[in-house]
């Protein structure tokens, strides 16, 4: 289920600049990004290039606003299982990827196994993931949190 973990990047400040732009907003101009980190076009797109050929960027995407959409519930979802087998471990694994509710999923170290975050309309959709989910993978256990409110949320990685 994991990726073998590369070795990180090495960035200089000039890069560390051009990323937190971008973070910030992926539609800046060459010319805006080069004048604000006091480069020309070339040299800086250079370095977008070659970050994103290291996988440094791996994409660009639109944030959507989910109360826009009607996705007002946000459940955090832990799950617990007594299956650690390796064919439990993809069923499961290819039943949260289906899923487009589920917009996180982390495995853990700890009592809780796995953490979803899952973005619905109300709890009558999260109830109509949960019997799907449940129909699909033996689970031993699972707890749903309803969030009440988002403190923070950010795409932006710390880049010091």
């Amino acid at each position: 289920m994991s990726e073998d973990r590369q070795t990180p990047a090495r960035l200089d400040d000039t890069d560390r600049k051009i990323l937190s732009l971008l973070q910030e907003d992926a539609t800046l101009s060459l010319d805006d990004i080069a004048a604000r980190v006091g480069a020309s076009k070339t040299p800086v797109w250079n370095r977008i290039r070659k970050l994103r050929e290291a996988g440094v960027i791996r994409g660009q995407v639109a944030l959507l606003d989910p109360d826009s959409l009607g996705l007002d519930a946000c459940f955090f979802v832990l799950i617990r299982t007594s299956e650690h087998d390796p064919e439990w471990a993809l069923k499961f694994l290819s039943a949260v990827r289906a899923r487009p509710e589920v917009i996180e999923a982390h495995r853990l170290a700890g009592d809780i196994d796995y953490i979803l975050k899952v973005r619905v309309r109300n709890a009558r959709a999260y109830d109509r993931f949960y019997q799907a989910l449940i129909s699909e993978v033996k689970i031993h256990n699972v707890t749903a949190l309803l969030s009440m409110e988002e403190l923070k949320a950010t795409t932006a990685l710390p880049l010091d």
